[in-house]
């Protein structure tokens, strides 16, 4: 008689197939559920920089590095050539307007000086000469005229006693008539002299004025030439500290070198060395400061160099009101060059995580400082010290500002 044996409801294979699909449903839900909140890395806190996200005033400025310059520089120049023969004070100094530095020699134009000055005393000698036989003729004319009217009152004397004496027959009508053309002809000649006369004064003046101008044309060049002479003496233009006197006693100096310069130290300028990158947005008036000795100064640009050198250009910057009593020329300082005016603006101080992602996003911490996640913002000015946030994050957020170099594109970060 056969035995019924009963059915199992579990046979072994069912099981381990069962077991094998609840494994792939739950590895799948939580690989589904990884990819729906995306991509995590773990990361250490203890490596991490955090700012806090904050409203707060904001000025954007640059630092920039300046030399401490005099106000004003004049530069000293050779006007004439010649060997130096004297050095009068050594390099450093500090002098006067008008006190000699060199002196030097130049035979040439010494000659020339020397030549000029006799031929200018020979023409004077000439028109002195000239002046005097110009009196002397002018003396002979009125001598002349004073003869002829002297000479025409006697015929006009003789030839009225002798009209009387015709009228009663004592003399004859011919003698009469010979003192008539004699008198005629004195008045005639009288009449020419008085032509003769003007026409040479006249010449006299006018040969007096070009003479007189020619000997002043010849006093004004032989002042020119003595002096060239003085300028072989060289002296300092202005009050102040002579500075790249390098030359020596013997020294060939040309015309027009240029020998030392002279910084006047009543004030100082500081010239700053500013990126290409800002060229469009320096302009004169806009101002910067800096510290020295404990005490904060005002900059103001007075002028910008456009010529751009190795990425950089210059510009002048004079202090406004105080200026500090011991810096020196050629002292380095670092400028805070203000970019805007202080306003209030959201914040985020700057880090290394800008070089890896451009400003463009950030990770920012959940409330529970647990993870952090990816976001979008836009940053707008910048300062040394704070970026300016335009939008993406709000007052508050707690920000990893370190390098995110390690960190990929992962979506979240786990903080351990």
């Amino acid at each position: 008689m056969d035995t019924i044996i009963p059915k199992k409801r579990f046979r072994p294979q069912t099981v381990i197939l069962g077991v094998a699909a609840v494994a792939a449903a739950f590895f799948g839900y939580r690989a589904f559920t990884a990819n729906s909140q995306g991509t995590r890395l773990n990361v250490q806190t203890d490596r991490l920089q955090l700012d806090t996200v904050d409203v707060q005033e904001f000025q954007e400025f640059i630092p920039v590095t300046g030399i401490v310059l005099p106000i004003k520089t004049v530069f000293v120049g050779a006007v004439e050539g010649g060997r130096i023969e004297e050095k009068f004070v050594e390099d450093g100094a500090l002098i006067k307007k008008g006190q000699p530095i060199l002196r030097l020699s130049n035979p040439d134009l010494q000659l020339a000086y020397l030549n000029q000055e006799g031929t200018i005393v020979s023409q004077i000698n000439q028109a002195r000469n000239t002046s005097l036989f110009r009196e002397q003729q002018s003396l002979n004319l009125r001598e002349t005229r004073l003869d002829i009217v002297y000479r025409m009152n006697l015929a006009a004397t003789r030839l009225k006693r002798n009209e009387e004496l015709l009228a009663n027959g004592v003399v004859s009508k011919v003698e009469v008539e010979e003192l008539r053309e004699e008198h005629e002809n004195l008045r005639q000649r009288l009449k020419l002299l008085h032509k003769t006369i003007e026409k040479d004064s006249m010449s006299t003046e006018f040969e007096k004025s070009q003479m007189g101008s020619t000997l002043d044309l010849m006093r004004r060049n032989l002042e020119i030439s003595k002096q060239s002479l003085d300028n072989l003496i060289v002296k300092s233009p202005i009050d102040g500290q002579l500075s790249g006197l390098s030359a020596e006693l013997g020294e060939l100096v040309n015309e027009g070198a240029q020998i030392a310069q002279m910084d006047d130290l009543t004030a100082f300028k500081i010239r700053v060395a500013i990126d290409e990158f800002y060229i469009s947005r320096i302009f004169t008036g806009q101002e910067g400061n800096f510290s020295f000795d404990n005490k904060n100064y005002t900059l103001v640009i007075s002028k910008i160099y456009p010529q751009v050198s190795n990425g950089r250009f210059e510009a002048d910057m004079l202090f406004k009101g105080d200026a500090p009593n011991i810096i020196k020329r050629g002292q380095s300082v670092t400028v805070k060059l203000e970019l805007s005016a202080q306003e209030d603006a959201m914040v985020l101080k700057r880090g290394g995580f800008y070089s890896s992602t451009g400003g463009n996003w950030v990770y920012v911490l959940n409330k529970d400082g647990k993870t952090a996640i990816k976001q979008d913002l836009n940053i707008g000015r910048q300062s040394p010290v704070y970026y300016e946030i335009l939008s993406g994050l709000k007052a508050g957020d707690v920000v990893i500002i370190s390098s995110y170099e390690n960190y990929g594109d992962k979506d979240i970060l786990v903080l351990q």
